[in-house]
């Protein structure tokens, strides 16, 4: 599928855009797998004639993260552990800051209902490369997927029990939206 030369808004009320962490470290049976809504997030899709010419912005804010599951752990997560979690990555991880992505190229893939994107990630005031396929689906959905290693924008991966259990330095971002008829 192709989509149309046009400008599209994407946020919260067409996709969602998703954190999924992992766990590591010797206590990582304590913990749990993340994952984590976005919350007020924009995106805008500049579809032009020459796929070249096209371009993906995305804008997040870093404070609007709520924890929507847990896997794993030995016990369930509840409502204060969802919050306590959700404070520590507005505090102490992403320090309330804006998230950002402009894209330098898109280009067709070798797959026809794909894009690859590639852009640079703004995270913590760090900008870096980074390159994804966005999916077009015959329906108008969109999709793609991210693996961002956090210690490549400054990040020290949350530790808890004296080190022991960890948050993995690679999380998957996670999009899925649709474009409006």
């Amino acid at each position: 599928m192709s989509i149309d030369s046009g400008t599209y808004t994407l946020g919260p009320d067409t996709g969602e855009l998703l954190v999924r962490t992992g766990r590591s470290g010797a206590a990582a049976k304590a913990g749990h797998d993340l994952v984590i809504e976005v919350g007020s997030w924009k995106a805008t899709l500049e579809m032009a004639t020459d796929p070249g010419r096209s371009r993906v912005e995305l804008t997040a804010d870093g404070g609007s993260m709520i924890v929507r599951e847990g896997k794993g752990g030995i016990q369930a997560l509840g409502d204060d552990d969802k919050q306590g979690i959700r404070e520590t990555i507005d505090k102490e991880i992403l320090k309330r800051t804006a998230i950002s992505f402009h894209s330098n190229a898109v280009a067709p893939s070798t797959n026809a209902d794909r894009l690859q994107v590639q852009g640079e990630l703004e995270l913590l005031g760090r900008r870096a490369p980074i390159t994804f396929d966005l999916t077009l689906g015959q329906d108008g959905t969109l999709s793609a997927a991210a693996v961002v290693k956090q210690t490549g924008w400054g990040i020290k991966p949350y530790s808890a029990l004296f080190g022991t259990l960890k948050v993995a330095d690679e999380v998957e971002i996670t999009f899925a939206g649709k474009l409006a008829d």
